[in-house]
């Protein structure tokens, strides 16, 4: 008998032990809804890409002007010296928030490009290509910092790959990583590349195989003094453009993906540079492509000849490219006005 009130004890206290948990029980039934991914949507339009470094103030640049362009990077975001895959610190965040709000007001695609800084060399972007450990962390970094900050796309600006070394594989497996990722959450991804009319050992450095994973070549056709012998000032004359359009296009460039870039500054003999703005604000002959100031000879792009590369980008390529946004003058002497009008765009 002793042994039945026992065990019934134990059952009433079981079952009160149960209905006690089944009432604090508390369950989850909010539908799962997992994070919206957007794949990346190949954009063909015509653009009008210009960069702008964190050592310059955005003030310097008139709103009006954002109208002018269709993408903007920010410059630089740089690995770090280690090579192991991270990022340093964002240089000047106020000043890249404020061109970001800039960039969106006016409907403009804002990118971060991926540079040199704080030590780094061409074999920091190396040293990191050719490790998976450090390039699945770069990637997974560049990504990172893309989504965080809600930007339209990323650009690499390894000067440069090279044939002699590892850099061809190493740098198209890098790109097909960071594509890849990029594209799944609907970025894209571009890269600065040489204009491969000097003598060195990077002009087929940039495998063919790797263009796929491109969505645009920014391609800088400029710092070339002494290539064209009828104008060796000029550091980036038309002949010049012309040259590495056909470089590009021979080794397969879709013409889609092809990027002319036009500086925004001018060069001396000694390699000083002057930006289009204050060469324009000397009094100088704006239509030319030599101008004195103070003194010193500069070979710069002018309206002329912008106006000439931007017809020239319009019947062979797909887009302009500047560097760099501040160097150029807020008036109607602007030559990225000069372009866009040479284009029959309106701002």
């Amino acid at each position: 008998m002793k042994t039945k009130l026992i065990y019934l004890l134990g059952a009433v206290l079981f079952v009160t032990a149960c209905k006690k948990n089944d009432a604090t029980l508390e369950v989850d039934d909010t539908p799962y809804n997992p994070p919206m991914i957007t794949p990346y949507t190949p954009d063909n339009g015509f653009k009008i890409v210009a960069y702008m470094p964190s050592y310059k103030d955005p003030a310097t640049i008139g709103d009006h002007k954002y109208k002018m362009i269709t993408h903007l990077f920010y410059a630089f975001l740089s690995p770090a010296a280690t090579a192991d895959g991270s990022l340093q610190a964002l240089g000047q965040p106020t000043r890249f928030e404020t061109l970001k709000q800039k960039a969106k007001t006016n409907n403009v695609k804002f990118g971060i490009c991926i540079g040199p800084g704080g030590g780094v060399t061409e074999n920091t972007f190396l040293n990191i290509a050719k490790s998976a450990t450090a390039r699945a962390n770069f990637v997974k970094n560049i990504v990172a910092f893309a989504r965080n900050n809600e930007l339209a796309g990323v650009d690499i600006d390894w000067e440069y790959p090279r044939e002699d070394n590892g850099g061809s594989e190493s740098f198209n497996l890098l790109m097909k990583e960071l594509s890849y990722e990029l594209h799944k959450i609907g970025k894209f991804l571009s890269a600065a590349v040489t204009p491969a009319v000097y003598q060195s050992s990077n002009g087929d450095a940039i495998l063919v195989e790797t263009y796929q994973y491109i969505d645009f070549f920014n391609i800088m056709q400029y710092d070339g003094a002494n290539y064209d012998t009828a104008e060796p000032l000029n550091h980036a004359s038309y002949k010049m453009s012309v040259a590495s359009l056909d470089y590009w296009f021979n080794r397969n460039l879709p013409k889609n993906k092809a990027i002319v870039g036009i500086p925004l500054y001018g060069r001396s003999s000694t390699g000083t540079l002057k930006s289009y703005r204050d060469i324009e604000a000397s009094g100088a002959d704006i239509n030319l492509n030599l101008a004195t100031v103070e003194g010193i000879n500069y070979g710069y792009n002018g309206v002329l000849l912008v106006k000439q590369k931007a017809q020239l980008a319009k019947d062979r390529a797909n887009g302009i490219m500047f560097w760099e946004f501040s160097h150029d003058s807020n008036n109607n002497n602007s030559l990225i006005k000069s372009a866009n009008d040479q284009l029959g765009r309106t701002y």
